[in-house]
């Protein structure tokens, strides 16, 4: 059986619906409690070097988020969901690759000069929306070349190989 550690600030805040979830299904974890002084030395920098960073890993996360999040991913009607995937798929996304591909211009990573978890979000969302539509990503070589560069981090790239396959 799994051992859970869930690591928050010293309040109830977004976390206490995990735990009110673990209590509710009678799970056993540890709460462990950090204080906001000790923040700076906890905190990964995938989420960011500077507080800009930050912002701005949020808002490229956010914005796939909530592209991904218009798909009817539990739509029962297979003509309705095709309809709306199709729609999205071919007038929405190329938009919004664009969009991306701009803001990522001639960079390495999407923020700053180094990794940070909007890259890893990224080729999540990508890879999920190429099962739909594998040529979507033909006219931006930048992304793709994203892409392989966050599938080649070693940690990643064995997590890959290890994974359950799965379609999406």
């Amino acid at each position: 059986m799994p051992n859970y550690k869930l690591t928050y600030f010293n309040m109830r805040g977004r976390a206490e619906i995990i735990r009110y979830i673990f209590a509710y299904l009678d799970i056993a974890y540890e709460d462990h409690r950090i204080e906001q002084a000790d923040w700076p030395e906890i905190k990964s920098n995938l989420a960011g070097k500077t507080e800009m960073e930050q912002c701005q890993v949020d808002a490229i996360v956010d914005t796939l988020d909530d592209f991904m999040s218009r798909f009817p991913w539990a739509e029962k009607r297979q003509d309705v969901k095709d309809q709306m995937f199709n729609e999205l798929l071919t007038l929405d996304a190329p938009h919004l690759l664009q969009d991306l591909d701009t803001y990522l211009g001639k960079k390495e990573w999407l923020i700053g000069n180094s990794v940070t978890w909007a890259d890893f979000y990224w080729d999540i969302c990508s890879t999920t929306l190429l099962v739909f539509k594998p040529d979507l990503l033909d006219i931006h070589p930048r992304l793709v070349t994203l892409q392989k560069k966050v599938r080649a981090i070693p940690a990643i790239a064995d997590w890959i190989r290890r994974r359950p396959q799965t379609k999406l």
